[in-house]
């Protein structure tokens, strides 16, 4: 590499275009040094500039009184009372995911750990929003059995659970799957850490593992389309080491009990060209490193692979002078690498020196400033009928249907999975997955506890992005209502494909109004995100995916409400049917079709339906509970039904509601009750503007439909519970 001429065609191989490489030359005044050129694409690079999205991410709400820190930190933090603050992010490992799907979930489970930990907060849980390809593609079961094994792989071993999450398949992802990771920590709110360095003189501390060649131009790979030639890429692709990661989090959180720390920062995207360039540059300083002095696992490394490196479990820290022998003591008892590498300065630059050679000096002000920023052409996607839910094809009877649901891979059980997450350890885990809406954390030492969850329904995105923006936010909103928490801010990522062509910044243009939108109403705003573009294969893009994280807060973790039916309760349904199948599971698995706009969604009726629900359980008075999404309601209520082991017997719906689009259209805002007295329910809801109707009662072994059909809860677990156990043991074809 070191023998290539520094040129216009290196500087587009390395992800530059024309335009912005001229930039550079004009900033520079020169033809800039190998390691400037690599300091400049990662930077300037998609995955760290934002240079296609930022534009639209400023419509975005980021501020409330429970909110302390929006966008722009590691990570979001919010006021959760005694003292606490919630701190918690979300990002994307995709493209290293479709390359090494083990190595690249890992990394992405480390990655986003260490953006928590870097604020001072210790983990308390993770999550995951995965996208696949079709079951039947030949390459899906290897991506998926080394994502789930990455995930729990690094989880389980670095000791923090892994406690909710969401899985969809289809043909838009089988280039490109989607591999967002989420984690949530815990901080007092007067030591919580920053990024901004300051104090000339401070020294620069690199800590954790030792450099070698591993992820070298990750965050350039992550910000371009794949290509027939994508396996070649696997060098990109980081190792990661969980072992090191949880010395990592005990030496820095021990550290942090201390005064000894002015800034700190994770090596991620880019590694210590962003960590260093991004701490001085918040910071309005200058830093010098010598990488004489950088820990390396591998010999004759060039400034250039030292700064662009992606080894994991590494950071980077700005001391008080006087404690540097302080933090290096703690860094030996945990046996990590501790190395003053380099120090503050007055000059605003960035200055790399390399055994006695200057390898880079830029300034920072314009690296940040001048940095490209496009607004990109837009196009809007064609809005699609409402589709007449009585000229639909209804050839299969309830039974028939529901138990086709409740086997498909979007809904089957998630069991397979989930069970190679060791979701308890910590002993603070209230509800675990397949138990509720959301899953319930307790706060260790206090009654509090965190709900939390990840959401995004691509298929209505698609057909209507800013329709899908709104309800990604929604629902992601009911499931916390769902277990009784009060919903208090998300983290997302913006998972779309190439930003260059007018109908994908289209769709995340409609997506963000969407989302915008509804987290005024909910009073539910952004605090921190990942916008990861380029994901399409050979010219063909995901469906647009906006995944949501939300975090909400229950004063009392023994309130929370989980979706497990007891038998002798009366079942209510709170929210409006009209019976809605465009875009739903119904029309796409029992139809065969794929088509007509999403359900609409009122934010005004879920802010009412989602208050209403809330308070009930506040009050005592609901048994159990679960947010009406995909599949629709009687999907939700054999899942209730399956959950408890106890079953149902369901009245008729409205007469002006065809009976298939009642019981599987998937109109949102809703919830179903699991309650000892449905007639004071129904009161209490009419007394508040809220649609409620009683759906039947629970009792028995069997699920009794309306149209006289029967299911036993065995026959619906049987299905339900069949496709991944026979998927993955099945030979590959």
């Amino acid at each position: 590499m070191s023998a290539r001429p520094v040129n216009q065609a290196l500087a587009q191989e390395f992800g530059l275009s024309g335009e912005e490489y001229a930039k550079v030359l004009a900033i520079m005044g020169r033809t800039p040094t190998l390691t400037e050129l690599g300091v400049f694409s990662v930077m300037w690079s998609e995955h760290c500039s934002y240079k296609s999205s930022r534009v639209w991410l400023k419509q975005l709400p980021t501020k409330a009184p429970w909110v302390i820190h929006g966008p722009g930190e590691n990570a979001g933090v919010v006021d959760i009372g005694d003292g606490l603050a919630a701190i918690f992010k979300m990002e994307s490992h995709n493209h290293p995911s479709f390359i090494e799907p083990y190595q690249g979930a890992a990394t992405g489970v480390g990655g986003i750990l260490r953006d928590v930990f870097t604020m001072g907060a210790r983990p308390i849980a993770n999550l995951n929003a995965l996208r696949f390809g079709r079951p039947e593609n030949p390459h899906t079961k290897r991506i998926v059995d080394g994502v789930v094994r990455g995930i729990g792989g690094y989880g389980n071993c670095v000791g923090v659970p892994t406690v909710g999450g969401e899985i969809d398949f289809h043909s838009a992802y089988d280039g490109n799957p989607l591999v967002n990771a989420m984690t949530v920590g815990i901080a007092p709110t007067d030591r919580i850490f920053l990024s901004a360095a300051a104090g000339v003189g401070n020294p620069v501390v690199y800590v954790g593992s030792k450099t070698g060649r591993d992820g070298i131009h990750g965050a350039t790979m992550a910000s371009a389309e794949f290509g027939a030639n994508s396996e070649e890429k696997r060098p990109t692709v980081q190792v990661g080491d969980p072992f090191t990661e949880k010395l990592l989090i005990e030496a820095c959180l021990e550290l942090m009990a201390t005064d000894a720390i002015v800034a700190i920062q994770d090596m991620g995207a880019a590694g210590l060209t962003s960590s260093s360039v991004e701490m001085a540059g918040k910071g309005g300083v200058g830093i010098e490193l010598d990488l004489d002095a950088v820990p390396q696992r591998e010999t004759g490394m060039t400034a250039y692979e030292m700064m662009l490196s992606e080894s994991q479990e590494r950071m980077l820290i700005v001391l008080r002078p006087d404690r540097a022998e302080q933090a290096r003591a703690i860094f030996a008892k945990w046996e990590l690498d501790f190395a003053v590498i380099g120090r503050i300065t007055d000059t605003g630059r960035i200055v790399v020196r390399h055994q006695g050679t200057v390898e880079a000096d830029i300034a920072l002000a314009p690296l940040a400033d001048e940095a490209p920023l496009y607004t990109r052409p837009t196009a809007e996607t064609a809005k699609q009928p409402i589709l007449n839910a009585a000229r639909l094809d209804n050839r299969h009877g309830l039974a028939d249907a529901l138990l086709m649901l409740v086997g498909c891979p979007d809904l089957c059980s998630r069991a397979w999975v989930w069970d190679q997450y060791d979701s308890t350890i910590g002993g603070q885990t209230v509800k675990r997955p397949g138990a509720a809406d959301a899953a319930v954390v307790r706060i260790e030492g206090l009654d509090r506890a965190l709900a939390l969850t990840t959401d995004c329904t691509p298929r209505y995105c698609a057909a209507d992005a800013e329709a899908g923006g709104a309800q990604a936010v929604a629902e992601a909103w009911r499931n916390l209502t769902a277990v009784g928490a009060r919903p208090l801010a998300i983290t997302d990522n913006m998972n779309f494909g190439n930003p260059e062509k007018p109908e994908v910044m289209g769709q995340f243009a409609a997506a963000i109004r969407g989302m915008s939108q509804a987290c005024r109403v909910l009073d539910f705003p952004v605090v921190s995100g990942n916008v990861s573009l380029y994901n399409e294969t050979e010219g063909r893009p995901i469906l647009p995916t906006p995944a949501i994280g939300g975090l909400g807060v229950l004063e009392e973790a023994a309130r929370a409400v989980g979706l497990a039916l007891g038998p002798w309760l009366d079942l209510v349904l709170i929210g409006e049917t009209k019976g809605w199948l465009g875009q739903s599971l119904w029309l796409r698995e029992i139809a065969g079709k794929e088509e007509g706009a999403p359900p609409p969604v009122d934010l005004a009726a879920e802010r009412r339906n989602g208050d209403f629900v809330r308070g009930q359980i506040e009050a005592g008075r609901v048994r159990a509970c679960h947010d009406v999404s995909d599949g629709g309601l009687l999907v939700a209520v054999a899942e209730m039904a399956m959950a408890g082991g106890t079953g149902a017997r369901l009245s008729a719906g409205p007469r002006d509601v065809p009976g298939h689009a009642f019981w599987f259209g998937e109109d949102q805002g809703r919830y179903v009750l699991a309650v000892t007295d449905s007639a004071a329910t129904i009161a209490a809801a009419e007394a508040a503007g809220v649609p409620a109707i009683r759906l039947g009662y629970s009792g028995g072994e069997d699920l009794t439909l309306p149209d006289g059909g029967t299911i036993s809860v065995k026959a619906l677990r049987d299905a339900h519970e069949r496709f991944f156990p026979a998927w993955m043991d099945a030979p590959s074809g």
